[in-house]
């Protein structure tokens, strides 16, 4: 039987995205982001969310696609990966949908841009909505989680 699973809808570069809401903390407003050195390009930095110190990544500079300024629709989505939260700078983050388990497909080689391995998979909602589901262990692969784990303690 399909299971139901809630995601979280955020816009990159004009595609939706969605995140399972039981790994979403919480969606803040844009904040300052203090640099850190020696991070990859797509590490923005660190904000300071209510006296805890959380690493802050640009989805669109993560996933290759081109990094714009942020807007007044610009969110940082907190989620949180086993003991690891990290903030993720979305372009917008508009709703909370409910999808079927057996409407997700795999996802193909290449989704608006960005490679399969960060994709969970991609869910048919209605007739011409796909959304794409993020796979956030790969997201944040080890490797890019073992620096940022430096900074964050």
């Amino acid at each position: 039987m399909a299971e139901e699973l809630k995601v979280i809808v955020f816009t990159l570069a004009h595609e939706e995205y969605g995140i399972e809401v039981d790994k979403v903390r919480t969606i803040e407003r844009m904040a300052p982001i203090t640099r850190v050195p020696k991070t990859p390009p797509f590490v923005k930095g660190v904000i300071n969310l209510r006296g805890v110190v959380v690493p802050v990544i640009d989805l669109r500079g993560r996933f290759g696609l081109p990094e714009t300024e942020p807007t007044d629709n610009s969110r940082i989505i907190i989620v949180a990966v086993g003991d690891l939260e990290v903030g993720f700078i979305v372009d917008s983050a508009n709703d909370v949908i409910d999808i079927m388990s057996d409407s997700i497909e795999v996802p193909p080689e290449v989704v608006g841009g960005v490679k399969a391995k960060y994709l969970s998979g991609v869910a048919k909602i209605g007739d011409n909505r796909l959304l794409i589901l993020l796979n956030l262990s790969e997201v944040l692969n080890r490797s890019e989680i073992i620096q940022l784990e430096e900074f964050g303690e």
